[in-house]
């Protein structure tokens, strides 16, 4: 068994933004994109030099970095509209999807879970208009099949 290449774990995010869906796959500008997880994590030790360690969940968020302005992308003009509408709230709400794939396209899991998407600048160098983003994730996560030809994403247990 060799290394999974990154080509094949891929992330989606709905551009419609509670519209008709319609996902956008993340990574044509990207060098890396990583989930962190921050996992909520809380270490102990009493005077018996005993340790525990109560883990609450994790508040996950990723970095989209560069996010370059391409004619026609549904998903830079969901972002302008956040960053220059200034919208706040659910306004920013929409879903992403994390699919690992195999070499041939079958899928080995799929999940969708609600996130904010969060414009951090608009504007960029000479190399073309850029807007960065943060995703934070949101709950409601979900496993599911993913259909990479139709891009859609159906729930587990509906």
């Amino acid at each position: 068994m060799g290394k999974i290449e990154r080509k094949y774990l891929a992330h989606y995010i709905d551009a419609s933004f509670g519209g008709t869906t319609e996902y956008v796959r993340l990574g044509s500008d990207l060098e890396e994109y990583n989930e962190e997880l921050n996992p909520d994590v809380e270490v102990k030790k009493n005077i018996l030099g005993e340790q525990t360690v109560n883990h609450n969940g994790y508040e996950v968020q990723s970095d989209v970095d560069p996010y370059y302005a391409e004619e026609g992308d549904d998903l830079f003009e969901a972002l302008a509209a956040i960053a220059n509408e200034r919208k706040t709230g659910d306004d920013c709400k929409t879903t992403k999807v994390d699919v690992l794939m195999q070499a041939d396209g079958t899928v080995v899991w799929a999940y969708r879970e609600d996130v904010k998407v969060i414009p951090n600048s608009l504007g960029g160098d000479t190399s073309g208009v850029q807007i960065p983003f943060t995703v934070y994730n949101a709950g409601n996560r979900t496993a599911g099949t993913w259909n990479n030809s139709t891009k859609t994403f159906t729930p587990s247990n509906p």
